[in-house]
């Protein structure tokens, strides 16, 4: 039986209207606080090629944590198994911008979807090239197929005026030799690939690898290995959405990577990807009705993982 995804996202989007009003946008990065609270879209593209939408889907908003996937990617195709001795793969069980394991852990984070962890894997692609936020840049453009993809500049400026647990966070592991460059040039990286704008369209464009075992089914290029996507999967099922890993786990079950601009991506292996973007965040700083949304698509569908 043929699923009906336009019917079904249609549906979605009407359950989760009445989540309208109930979270709060990310008013601790200002440019991100004048966002219509309102916008719901959600998109998805199958490992064929079918996309369905609903909603603002061709809307971008900044995709912020969620890039962290793709600073992964190029770091374990730049490096390989050496990034693990910089970052572990294990929950934290702390808030996303937390300092607090850092001291016990000897300035290693717990996994490289914390912002701490997100710093390390920034900086081992900026140990690799003359001009890392334009490759991490190119990268995302050639996995969303668009080339005007671009750096939202105010929302980097933003950031970096009001970043200031990232950069403890930077110079505390820079005490421990954890960051090898220099760390004002690396958290300019990070904050700029954080600010990088996308649709849902877009970013179930650019996630369709993970659920291809690595392939780009638009090219048939290899972006991982195999044993590598099932690990970044894995990382995304474990770490992807802050502290309420086990509660999105328990009621989505799929791998998936949120972000505070209001986006989550998540991945049905060998079947899709699917992207939804509400910018009201609950306590966690995950998409309220984003979450929501996922575990209907989940519910309807049968394609949990578990």
């Amino acid at each position: 039986m043929t699923t009906d995804y336009k019917g079904l996202l249609e549906t979605i989007a009407d359950e989760v209207r009445p989540l309208m009003g109930q979270g709060q946008v990310a008013n601790y990065i200002p440019a991100l606080a004048r966002v219509d609270p309102d916008n719901f879209a959600m998109a998805l593209r199958t490992i064929g090629g079918d996309e369905f939408a609903v909603g603002p889907a061709d809307t971008r908003f900044s995709i912020q944590s969620i890039s962290k996937v793709f600073t992964l990617t190029l770091a374990m195709r730049m490096v390989g198994e050496a990034l693990w001795q910089r970052v572990g793969r294990n929950p934290s069980g702390s808030a996303f911008n937390s300092l607090v394991q850092l001291e016990y852990e000897y300035g290693v984070p717990r996994n490289p979807f914390i912002n701490a962890g997100a710093l390390v894997v920034t900086d081992s692609v900026a140990s690799h090239t003359a001009d890392p936020a334009g490759l991490i840049l190119g990268f995302i453009r050639h996995l969303a197929d668009q080339d005007d993809l671009d750096f939202d500049l105010e929302v980097a400026k933003s950031e970096q005026e009001n970043g200031h647990r990232n950069i403890a966070l930077a110079y505390f592991m820079k005490s421990y030799g954890n960051i090898y460059n220099d760390v004002e040039h690396m958290l300019s990286v990070y904050f700029r690939q954080c600010s990088i704008a996308m649709s849902c369209r877009e970013l179930a464009r650019a996630f369709g690898y993970l659920a291809n075992n690595g392939v780009d089914a638009r090219t048939g290029e290899s972006m991982l290995s195999t044993a590598e996507t099932r690990r970044v999967n894995s990382l995304m099922q474990s770490c992807g959405m802050y502290e309420a890993v086990g509660e999105f786990a328990y009621r989505v079950g799929l791998p998936g990577k949120s972000g505070v601009g209001g986006g989550i991506v998540a991945v049905v292996p060998r079947r899709m990807s699917i992207c939804v973007w509400s910018p009201e965040l609950d306590p966690a700083g995950n998409s309220l009705a984003g979450v929501r949304a996922l575990e209907l698509f989940t519910s309807c569908t049968g394609m949990s993982i578990f």
